[in-house]
């Protein structure tokens, strides 16, 4: 008799109330946040390339140098790419980055006849995002952090702090492409809170929701995460196991109470 295959649910995501109260909640915890344009659209996207693989005191230097070197993004299109590359060492791989500054520069250039990309505000979501991916070395990313940054559009910018903290949460599933994420994640949350999911959940990716060790006790969506048992100590998991019952037994429906930090974690 042949065996039968039985196939395995996939686990069940958050929908849009689960996350609009995980933004609330980590909001609360780490905001209040103020959306303000940090920089023009194509400045923007061109720091983006220079805080690829580093951190953002080194970007910020690079930024900082190029501009003060070359005054003008039309003087770094035209610029020999050793120069670049000179002006931007501080933020580290100027060898890869200044080549790709140079060739997305002219090729916006190309595109639009000017390196002002304000008319991208003017288009559908959907259509500003294509028109951008459409640059060498420009992807959901970063093309994301160029209208949502800039130009105050709702548009999703997944960084590995972000889908490491969705893919815990239970927002996305398991086996979600980071590329894939962000056209979920744009259906998924409002789109006047993109902009306070984006920072708030970076922010808990880098302060609790950490690679290594994360600091689940002190985690302010702990009640609604499916995963942090998976991380937690035995003594911690026993605090959490007797608060849970005390719970149950006399406050149904009340909220679970964070778990006190058993003893301080290093970060590796």
């Amino acid at each position: 008799m042949p065996k039968t295959t039985v196939k395995k649910r996939a686990p069940r995501t958050k929908n849009r109330a689960d996350i609009a109260r995980t933004i609330e909640m980590m909001t609360e915890q780490y905001g209040p946040f103020c959306q303000e344009p940090r920089l023009p659209p194509t400045d923007e996207m061109v720091f983006t390339i220079l805080s690829q693989h580093t951190s953002d005191i080194n970007s910020s230097r690079a930024y900082r140098r190029l501009m003060e070197r070359f005054v003008t993004l039309d003087a770094v299109a035209s610029a020999d790419i050793s120069e670049i590359e000179t002006a931007i060492a501080p933020g580290g791989l100027a060898k890869i980055k200044a080549p790709r500054i140079k060739e997305v520069l002219n090729k916006v250039l190309e595109l639009n006849g000017s390196l002002d990309l304000a008319f991208l505000r003017e288009m559908p979501l959907n259509d500003a995002k294509a028109w951008l991916r459409q640059l060498p070395g420009i992807g959901p990313k970063s093309a994301g952090i160029v209208l949502s940054f800039s130009l105050g559009m709702p548009a999703m910018a997944i960084d590995t702090h972000i889908y490491r903290v969705c893919q815990r949460l239970g927002v996305i599933g398991p086996k979600v492409s980071v590329d894939k994420a962000h056209d979920i994640l744009e259906d998924k949350v409002d789109p006047e809170e993109v902009f306070n999911f984006h920072v708030s959940y970076i922010n808990h990716g880098r302060q609790v929701c950490r690679a290594q060790r994360p600091l689940c006790p002190e985690c302010v969506v702990g009640g609604l995460c499916p995963s942090r048992k998976k991380f937690m100590s035995k003594a911690d998991l026993a605090v959490l196991a007797a608060q849970e019952e005390n719970t149950l037994a006399g406050s149904a429906g009340a909220p679970i109470p964070h778990v006190p930090q058993s003893e301080p974690i290093n970060e590796e």
